[in-house]
């Protein structure tokens, strides 16, 4: 669980276009822009949050690092995927597919490179 996580952009446009797009297959609660101005995504008390980086340096990405959400369907996880393909994320480890222990998994690479999984549990 988290309360909120942030991820630099370098190009806000293209970042939300991106993330606006895998959000369709999310559950959110609501969207829309804080008073900072910055794209969120919420459902129940987790944030989203799309930002210019505060110390004025360039965005980058986490190394290691991993944001996983949680979708509905093996469905919406391979919806998920293309859609963040066709917004400027980058596939990333393998094609989504479902784990022996009936998780159906796929990974991506946003705009700056965030690694980002959707993940759903399927029948085992």
């Amino acid at each position: 669980m988290y309360s909120h996580v942030v991820v630099g952009a370098k190009d806000m446009n293209k970042s939300k276009g991106f993330y606006d797009a895998i959000f369709a297959y999310v559950e959110l609660d609501d969207q829309g822009y804080d008073q900072l101005e910055r794209p969120f995504y919420r459902q129940g008390k987790q944030r989203f949050i799309i930002t210019k980086p505060i110390n004025g340096e360039e965005a980058t990405y986490a190394n290691g690092g991993t944001i996983g959400f949680e979708l509905p369907s093996a469905e919406a996880v391979h919806a998920w995927h293309k859609a963040g393909v066709e917004n400027g994320g980058t596939s990333a480890e393998s094609l989504p597919h479902t784990r022996p222990d009936g998780k159906c998994i796929a990974y991506l690479r946003d705009p700056v490179g965030n690694k980002l999984c959707a993940f759903a549990q399927t029948a085992v």
